[in-house]
C-alpha cells in the first residue's frame, strides 16, 4: 500500500466515523457514538501498525540486522 493510499484510507475512515458519531449523538445514543469512534480508532491503528511493521522489516533488511 502506498503512502498516499494509506492517507486517503485513514481520511475516509475518519470522515465516516465523524459522520456516524454526529448522527448517533443527535439521536441520543452517546454510548454507541463513543463505541463507533473507538472502533474507528482501532481500525486505523491496525492499519498504521501494519505499515510500521513493514518499515521496521525494511530497515532491518537494509542494515543487515
Amino acid at each position: 500500500m502506498s503512502g498516499v493510499d494509506l492517507i486517503f484510507r485513514v481520511a475516509g475512515i475518519g470522515i465516516v466515523v465523524a459522520v456516524l458519531h454526529q448522527v448517533l449523538t443527535r439521536a441520543g445514543r452517546e454510548d454507541q457514538a463513543m463505541m463507533t469512534t473507538l472502533a474507528g480508532l482501532v481500525v486505523v491503528l491496525v492499519m498504521v501498525l501494519g505499515e510500521i511493521s513493514t518499515l521496521f522489516s525494511t530497515i532491518k533488511t537494509m542494515f543487515n540486522l
